[in-house]
Order: C-alpha cells, then sequence, then structure tokens
C-alpha cells in the first residue's frame, strides 16, 4: 500500500514538537549567517543588541526585513551570488535565476544540502496531490535557468514518478509524446492546458480527455482557487487538476500543495522554513490563526549558500485552517490572496487581479477569460481600464450588452467601476506557457 505523506516525521509534527524543532534550527541558522553573510552582518550591526535578544521564534520581529531589491543590489556589489552568500563559492552545486519581470534578476545558488531539503520539500508538496511511482509525467515549465524547470523536474523524480523533460514550446509535439508515450500525468502553469485545448483538436483531432491523463500538477500562477476554473480543466481533461506547486523562487522552490482529501493549500516546508505573517503596511507580526490575513514573511531555518531572514515575499495570504488536516499533515492551510505590488486603490477598495480573473471565469465561453489591466498613472484610481478577450462566437451585435454584462458584475463582485475594451481571442499576448500578464503600467 502507499505510503500517504511523503516525509512523516515532519510534515505530521505536532505542534509543540515543531514549535521546539523551529527555534533549535532557528538559533543555529542565525549563528551560521551571523558568521558567514557579510550583507547580515552589516544590516544586524544596526540593531541594538544585535542577535543577543534572539532567545525564541517571537524575537524575530527584533530584526529587519529582507527585500527583493536588496538582494539585487547585494549581487551588483559582489557578482555573481551576493554578498549575503554564506558558502565558499565553490561548494555551490547549482545556480538559478529568477524572473526580471520587475527588476534585475536574482541569481540563486544551491549547495548539494540545500538541494536535498530542496528535493524532498517538494516531493512532499508532490506526494500529497496524488503523484506516485506509477505515474508518467510530463513536466511542461521552462528549463532555462528558472527554479521550476530543472528543479521541479528533480522535485517529480525524488517520487519516484517517471518524468519525461518536456520544457515550453512544440506543442504539436508534446500532445504527440503524450499520446504516443502513455503519459498520465501533466506538470505545467494552470493556464498551459486551455491553450492546449485547441491543439489537441487540430493535430490529433480528438478531445483532450481522450489523451488518457488522470492527474495535472499545477503552479506558477493563479487560478485553482476559482472552482469554475478548476471544474473547466477536470471537464475538459479528464483529470484532477492540484494546486501542487506553490513556492518563493528566491527562498524555496515548493513548500505547499493541496492534498487529495482538502483543497486548500497546506504548509510542507517544517524544518526548512519559517513561515510567518505580517501587517504589510506596517510590519507588525501576526498570529498564524483561523482568519489571519498578512504578508507571507520567510526565514530559512537550514540553508548553508544564501540563507535569507525575513524576507518579505509580497505574496498576501489568508489562513484558512489551523491544526492537523484529516490527511494527518499538521501544517497550517492557506489561500493566496494576490501580491501586495498587483493589489490596485480604486476608489478606497483593494482590488486584485486574481478577483477579476474569477469573476470572468464566470462568463466563459462568451469571454477567454483572459484580460490586461493597463495603467498609465500610479494609484489611486476612480475606475480601471480593463481590456477582455471576448470568446470566438461573440457576434457584433452582442458585444455592447456583454460589456455592459461584465462591468455589472465586476462591481457587484468586487465593488469597483470598470472601463472594458473587448478583443478579439488570442489579441492578448502570451508567453510560451500560455501566461498573460495581468498588469501594465505604462508610467
Amino acid at each position: 500500500m502507499d505510503k500517504t505523506i511523503w516525509n512523516e516525521e515532519m510534515e505530521s509534527l505536532p505542534a509543540g514538537d515543531l514549535a521546539r524543532l523551529e527555534r533549535e534550527r532557528l538559533l543555529a541558522q542565525l549563528d551560521y549567517v551571523a558568521a558567514h553573510s557579510s550583507m547580515y552582518r552589516a544590516k544586524w550591526a544596526k540593531v541594538r543588541g544585535g542577535l543577543k535578544g534572539i532567545k525564541e521564534v517571537r524575537d524575530l520581529a527584533g530584526l529587519p526585513f529582507t527585500t527583493k531589491a536588496e538582494l539585487r543590489e547585494s549581487q551588483e556589489r559582489q557578482p555573481p551570488y551576493g554578498d549575503f552568500l554564506a558558502c565558499p563559492p565553490d561548494k555551490v552545486n547549482r545556480v538559478h535565476r529568477t524572473s526580471g519581470a520587475t527588476g534585475r534578476f536574482v541569481y540563486t545558488a544551491l549547495t548539494r544540502a540545500d538541494l536535498a531539503l530542496t528535493h524532498d520539500c517538494g516531493a512532499r508538496s508532490f506526494w500529497a496531490a496524488g503523484l506516485r511511482p506509477r505515474h508518467r509525467v510530463i513536466h511542461c515549465l521552462n528549463y532555462q535557468l528558472w527554479m521550476g524547470g530543472f528543479t521541479d523536474h528533480a522535485n517529480l523524480e525524488t517520487t519516484g514518478a517517471a518524468v519525461f523533460p518536456f520544457g515550453v514550446g512544440s506543442s504539436r509535439q508534446l500532445v504527440r509524446v503524450i499520446q504516443e508515450a502513455g503519459i498520465n500525468a501533466l506538470s505545467s502553469t494552470p493556464s498551459y492546458p486551455k491553450y492546449l485545448e485547441g491543439v489537441v483538436r487540430e493535430e490529433l483531432g480528438i478531445e483532450p480527455a481522450e489523451l488518457g491523463l488522470t492527474l495535472g500538477l499545477f503552479g506558477g500562477e493563479p487560478g485553482l482557487d476559482d472552482p469554475a476554473y478548476r471544474r473547466r480543466i477536470e471537464e475538459t481533461w479528464g483529470m484532477r487538476a492540484m494546486n501542487a506547486n506553490y513556492g518563493v523562487s528566491d527562498v524555496l522552490c515548493n513548500f505547499a500543495s493541496v492534498c487529495e482529501q482538502n483543497y486548500k493549500l497546506h504548509f510542507l516546508g517544517a524544518g526548512a522554513l519559517l513561515f510567518q505573517l505580517i501587517d504589510p503596511a506596517t510590519g507588525r507580526d501576526l498570529e498564524l490563526e483561523e482568519g489571519t490575513v498578512g504578508e507571507m514573511v520567510l526565514t530559512h531555518l537550514a540553508k548553508e549558500a544564501q540563507p535569507l531572514v525575513r524576507y518579505r515575499t509580497s505574496d498576501l495570504v489568508e489562513i484558512l485552517e489551523t491544526g492537523p488536516c484529516a490527511c494527518g499533515r499538521t501544517g497550517p492551510r492557506f489561500r493566496v490572496i494576490g501580491r501586495s505590488d498587483d493589489m490596485l486603490h480604486v476608489k478606497g477598495i483593494n482590488v486584485f487581479p486574481n478577483g477579476v480573473a474569477r469573476v470572468l471565469e464566470a462568463f466563459v465561453p462568451e469571454v477567454t477569460a483572459e484580460f490586461q489591466i493597463v495603467l498609465d498613472h500610479p494609484s489611486p484610481y476612480e475606475e480601471l481600464p480593463i481590456t477582455v478577450e471576448h470568446g470566438p462566437g461573440v457576434k457584433p451585435e452582442e458585444m455592447e450588452g456583454l460589456k455592459n454584462r461584465l462591468a455589472a458584475k465586476l462591481k457587484e463582485e468586487l465593488n469597483f467601476k470598470a472601463v472594458l475594451t473587448l478583443a478579439p481571442p488570442g489579441s492578448i499576448q502570451r508567453t510560451e506557457m500560455g501566461k498573460a500578464r495581468r498588469v501594465i503600467r505604462n508610467y
């Protein structure tokens, strides 16, 4: 019989045991960082008392946050790894690069020990989502330096599954490989299957569900929290669509997934990460209890190459459940509301692109659910200009009515005024993985 939990020792730790483990590893990690990271030594030299006052996890509130901008500046000072590198350069075993979409990219370095912990946490996540050695999984994320490509490939392999390293592009060849090799699991972004639907029908002349996929492992972008979007994938492809791959590339590739019994993201990074929430406006620490909403802040507990302390992820999350899950895992369950840097203020209302996406999903197939918010000045806003792709079957005389219904629903659900433009299907630019930028700031 399959084991139900990949690393039961860590994933099902009782609260008291976890607290003791976190304290022990945190104090050891802080000593290591102070001894080996010149960036943190300089930061902490300005803190009254330095590390002397850090005796418990709660005392971390006395240390400054770390931001992505600091990591960029560090690597500009000391390329390529930065002066937050805490191990000898010749101990680095693998290097990835984060996206440079909002600024200069950051190189992420890992030692062999870092990789072992990374792959274990990734395997926890994929196993929770149902991946097993019996699966043949085709991995369709970018292998060109991005963490989600090669490192997630290794995470998938760690479970014992057979992994087909396909990457992105050549979608017609992809559907042929799925058919010929008896692939039964797909690893990709959640938007990619929607793009593949047309390719399957055009290239093979069959419906996607006839390919035989049973499991979809998705991550890298939002969408699967919306039951309508998830249901559409599952009905079209005949596979279970699992939100299996949540991570923060600067910190840890994959440390959260839903489980087969409970479709809420489980924090699965016990022993590797300290998971905290703060008020994004004040920086004040918040309790991890049901209903708390805050910005996720992460601290490494056992990192050699580039340990981060009090790293602000910009991800706003809500704690949904605490205590043991029915699956036996004890990490808190949460949902990602959006990114603090994507939050838009419209006449006093906080609007997230994720919310707009959920509203549009209810209008498929009248719309494709692809959209962009193009801004020409900073917040606040009186209204939001949104370009939405209409569906291929919408007639010209139906456009105005569709726009009015969309605007009314956005007002009803999200309480803001949208100025809508309808665009032809496929006109909003996608990446090779089928992903569109939701917010464009032209200022």
